[in-house]
């Protein structure tokens, strides 16, 4: 059974991809507590603006983001090949073992401190390691159920979207599907994280969630954007590692369909 679930290339790739789903979902919750700027990172000076009169913004993002463009890249490689039910399994097990972690992170958080261990960096600037240790693993509550709601939420809308596009232009116009439907769900994904995280959870108005969800948006939109020749990469390599029966029959089996081999006379 084993050798045959090893052999079989359709279930190492889906476990190749199942891996790295989760592992990216994961580590880019870990570090989206860190706030970057992005104007800094591309060598640009950094210029404040206004959105629905809120002023004083700049282009300021989490961490997180910059790993999050791969896990909607991934979604649709899946949706493509494994269809909705394997986007959805792949979804709910990166929900469920996120929220293990940071459940893991609590606990580790709660257990008593050694005084040798406290101290241990003072001499690097960190007074307290205990302090320190709590303060990149401990994000508010809110800012992970925020995260982890609109995660779920977001791939649901992502799967949805896909396959209608898919639907009526057959295999044609990948662009417009994996970019459509990304498009789309980063919108849910940006708009569901602010409100919840900072709406429900610390109070923000209307005028500064809308702001900041402009923001995060467009840069999602633009990192979607370039990402397509990836998704037009990832496609040939994968369709050359399977061959073309087999990738015929699992897109044909993605979209719900019955495969009918091509028959040469």
């Amino acid at each position: 059974m084993i050798k045959k679930i090893l052999d079989d290339k359709p279930t190492k790739l889906f476990i190749g991809f199942a891996c790295f789903f989760v592992a990216n979902a994961l580590l880019a919750e870990c570090i989206g507590g860190k706030l970057f700027s992005l104007e800094k990172l591309l060598g640009l000076p950094v210029h404040e603006f206004t959105i629905f009169g809120q002023s004083g913004l700049s282009v300021t993002l989490t961490a997180g983001v910059l790993l999050w463009p791969l896990e909607f890249v991934m979604t649709d490689i899946v949706n493509e090949y494994y269809g909705p039910k394997a986007v959805k399994r792949i979804s709910y097990t990166a929900v469920i073992l996120i929220s293990y972690a940071f459940l893991m992170f609590l606990v580790a958080m709660k257990v008593p401190a050694s005084d040798f261990w406290k101290g241990s960096h003072q001499a690097e600037g960190i007074p307290d390691m205990q302090v320190a240790f709590e303060s990149i693993f401990g994000q508010g509550m809110w800012i992970i159920l925020g995260s982890l709601t609109a995660f779920l939420v977001s791939q649901i809308v992502d799967v949805m979207v896909f396959h209608k596009i898919k639907k009526r232009t057959g295999e044609k116009h990948v662009w417009l599907r994996a970019t459509g439907s990304t498009l789309v769900s980063q919108l849910v994904d940006s708009f569901i994280v602010l409100y919840i995280a900072f709406k429900l959870g610390q109070g923000w108005s209307w005028q500064l969630v809308l702001a900041i969800c402009v923001v995060n948006y467009t840069y999602k939109a633009v990192v979607a954007i370039a990402l397509t020749p990836l998704i037009y990469f990832l496609e040939h390599r994968i369709n050359k590692y399977l061959g073309a029966e087999t990738t015929a029959r699992m897109k044909a089996e993605a979209m719900g369909k019955e495969y009918v081999p091509v028959v040469n006379d």
